[in-house]
């Protein structure tokens, strides 16, 4: 039904984020992504708008780099946005009928791209456990390990932190969004079709925001 709404891309958000996503970046555009968590986080309809314009990126897309980007725009914002953003992406429509469906085999996805989505389901499922209407993800994650599908490993150490939202990004906040999503180890491998990325990072059990709505 989506359709019936327009263009994902069309409001403010959905423009930021189709220029964040975009197959000719070379490289994230941090300040970028941290300008789409404050819309998020400030508007009514930010997380709304936002979901839809991820999903419209990732959904039957064979630019894998342009998917990449989109999930990392995706894992930024639900570092650092609230619940309104946590209902929509860890529901189990969206886990199993977007990210899921992402790595099936017939769309031969590359290892990077592969094992983000896993540490995306892995992370999320294990933070949201406790929290009755985001377990969505969490009935896909069991399912998924019942069917024998092997999760990468964790590490705790390479853990970075959840920021609570409490306002729209300073420079300095921008800053440090890029040094927190920058910072990590060197990726072993990426496809030779794939341009190289922001690496994907093992995932580990986190705190995120209560589910409680987030105050400022």
């Amino acid at each position: 039904m989506d359709f019936l709404l327009g263009n994902p891309f069309s409001s403010p958000v959905g423009q930021r984020i189709e220029k964040a996503t975009d197959g000719s970046l070379q490289s994230e555009d941090w300040a970028l992504n941290m300008e789409i968590c404050d819309i998020i986080n400030e508007t009514e309809e930010g997380p709304k708008d936002a979901f839809r314009a991820v999903k419209k990126r990732i959904v039957g897309n064979k630019n894998f780099h342009e998917v990449m980007l989109a999930l990392t725009v995706l894992e930024t914002c639900v570092k650092n946005c609230g619940h309104r953003f946590h209902l929509l992406v860890a529901s189990q429509d969206f886990v199993e009928g977007v990210l899921v469906r992402t790595i099936l085999p017939k769309n031969n996805p590359p290892t990077i791209v592969h094992d983000k989505v896993l540490n995306l389901i892995q992370s999320w499922a294990d933070a949201f456990r406790s929290s009755p209407d985001l377990t969505g993800v969490v009935a896909v994650y069991e399912d998924l390990r019942r069917k024998g599908l092997e999760f990468p490993m964790t590490d705790l150490d390479m853990l970075s932190p959840i920021h609570t939202p409490r306002g729209p990004c300073s420079a300095q906040r921008r800053h440090q969004g890029r040094i927190l999503w920058a910072q990590t180890p060197a990726m072993e491998e990426t496809p030779p079709s794939t341009p190289a990325l922001c690496p994907s990072r093992p995932h580990s059990p986190v705190t995120y925001p209560s589910h409680q709505p987030l105050s400022r």
